[in-house]
């Protein structure tokens, strides 16, 4: 099974449900996986070069699993090296020869990151795909990304008028494109990027907001030509295959955030965290738990692969509401349903404003973030585009639910630890998307975790 790719086993029924309770101490050093958003990268780009690569510490989430399997599907070699916890890849890039068609449906999964990453490449290649993805994914929409695709040549088409998946994709020569993001989105951004590497003509794209850059900087090491400029980037179809890159993914700066959270809220806490990415594009959170007032250290900063990664240490801090908006936003946007709880805690109003893009994750973050915070005696409004929390309020136990969305349940959890009396988290496994390993990772800070 595909979940045994990376030694990743499905959860016992017992993991359903989850029980938090407060701890007289949150302390320890962590080590985190690998970054989500950079390991889908390494992977799709590495599938392209013309040699062998090896990625160490890839994510072991569902996510990027569900990646790798497209992958080989298309008829890319990727192998496991090592014990099952070692997360590290061996693959042949498809070079000159290209990718071949796949004899069945793509799955994508809950991933939206394969489906756009994907739909932008497979536009392309000269055969026929089709790709779709579970219920949630299935409702994410996929019309942002038919449009620039579309306006490159591209013969592409979506369920509800081109609006959703399941997609259907007829590869074929493209033209390059000048285009304007609507709004960040570092997927479709990257999407275009990838179609643009087997394009006539350049490829410059224009952004309003500036969104996570990985893509970019991998590219540039893998030998495209490519250049960034202000807020434009501008590409040059591939006159060779790219060069495979070796790296070691930095610690997922997304999966970081719990514990930074937690570190904070709690009252007798410090927690080491080490080799975390911190991508300038990436650590809107930094900069906003920052601004609250957090004990927060970064030391021993470096490269790795031109990604930038240091060491955090978080303690015990008396936080402050603040207003989060304008260009931080897509610098933390998947970090918000976890800064809502650290709002809870914090003395004074925070106001979140600009992040409509939470309506169409994996669940609608707004709705569900609001709900389950007030559930647990929280005073938090919802905004069309953001949220309004009132904080100093004591939160209390109580029976939530994660609505099947990852980023959640960890939220909760993180919300668990500092609530009187006892929090219980249905669907608690659904951690297993972006982070497998979350359970018994704060159950090491912890020393015991409750499970029902």
């Amino acid at each position: 099974m595909a979940e045994q790719f990376l030694g990743l086993k499905l959860p016992s029924p017992r993991a359903e449900i989850r029980t938090i309770k407060p701890c007289p101490t949150l302390q320890g050093e962590i080590i985190l996986p690998g970054d989500k958003s950079i390991s889908h990268r390494a992977v799709i780009l590495n599938s392209l070069a013309r040699d062998r690569a090896r990625i160490d510490n890839f994510a072991p989430g569902k996510d990027c699993l569900a990646t790798v399997r497209c992958l080989r599907a298309l008829g890319v070699k990727i192998d496991r090296k090592g014990s099952p916890n070692s997360h590290t890849l061996l693959l042949s890039g498809a070079g000159e020869d290209g990718l071949e068609e796949a004899s069945n449906v793509l799955d994508a999964q809950n991933s939206a990151t394969t489906m756009r990453l994907l739909g932008g490449l497979l536009a392309s290649q000269p055969f026929l795909s089709v790709i779709t993805g579970d219920a949630s994914l299935r409702n994410r929409p996929m019309g942002r990304l038919i449009e620039p695709l579309r306006l490159m040549g591209a013969e592409i088409w979506g369920r509800g008028k081109d609006s959703f998946a399941p997609l259907v994709i007829k590869g074929k020569r493209l033209c390059g494109i000048d285009f304007t993001l609507p709004v960040p989105s570092a997927q479709i951004k990257s999407a275009i990027l990838l179609a643009g590497l087997f394009a006539h003509g350049n490829t410059v794209i224009h952004q309003r907001v500036p969104s996570r850059d990985h893509t970019e900087r991998m590219l540039r090491r893998m030998g495209a030509s490519l250049e960034s400029q202000g807020s434009s980037i501008s590409l040059l179809p591939l006159s060779s295959p790219l060069i495979p890159v070796n790296l070691c993914v930095p610690g997922d700066i997304s999966s970081a955030t719990y514990f930074l959270v937690a570190g904070v809220i709690h009252p007798n806490s410090r927690i080491v965290i080490r080799d975390c990415g911190i991508n300038p594009t990436r650590t809107g959170i930094i900069d906003v738990l920052l601004a609250m007032g957090a004990r927060l250290k970064i030391s021993n900063e470096r490269l790795e692969a031109d990604e930038p990664l240091a060491d955090i240490v978080v303690e015990s801090s008396e936080l402050t509401g603040t207003e989060v908006s304008g260009n931080i936003i897509p610098r933390l946007i998947d970090e918000i349903p976890v800064l809502a709880v650290a709002a809870c805690v914090a003395k004074g109003k925070t106001v979140v404003r600009g992040a409509g893009e939470l309506r169409v994750k994996e669940s609608d973050r707004i709705a569900t973030v609001v709900s389950e915070l007030s559930r647990l005696g929280a005073k938090i409004e919802p905004l069309p585009d953001g949220m309004v929390i009132y904080g100093g309020r004591p939160l209390l136990g109580a029976e939530v639910d994660s609505h099947f969305d990852h980023r959640l349940v960890m939220s909760l959890a993180v919300a668990g630890l500092v609530a009187k009396g006892e929090t219980t988290i249905k669907h608690a496994h659904v951690a297993q998307v972006s982070y497998p390993t979350f359970w018994q990772t704060l159950e090491q800070l912890i020393g015991s975790l409750g499970a029902g």
